[in-house]
């Protein structure tokens, strides 16, 4: 059975081992920013759900459009970007 979602208002802990360069960068943010750690913490990391929510929508989007493309020319530039989403560069 799976479990029951977290309410958003309600903090979990969580242990989380960073690396050592990686946990200075969050030591600074925290110290620019004049916030806790934590607060650090949890801002990048709904910053980044939230850069990974939009790639996923622009790439399904972008899917859909090669899907529907008839036009050749606009169906090899669509297949290049979701090539380029897809495995980089």
């Amino acid at each position: 059975m799976p479990a029951l979602p977290t309410p958003p208002e309600a903090a979990v802990r969580r242990s989380v081992s960073l690396p050592g360069d990686l946990a200075d960068k969050v030591n600074r943010i925290a110290e620019a920013r004049r916030v806790s750690q934590n607060r650090a913490l949890t801002d990048l990391i709904r910053d980044g759900i939230a850069a990974w929510e939009q790639r996923r929508k622009e790439f399904f989007a972008l899917a859909d459009s090669f899907q529907k493309s008839t036009d050749p020319k606009e169906s090899a530039r669509l297949r290049d970007e979701l090539a380029r989403l897809t495995f980089g560069g």
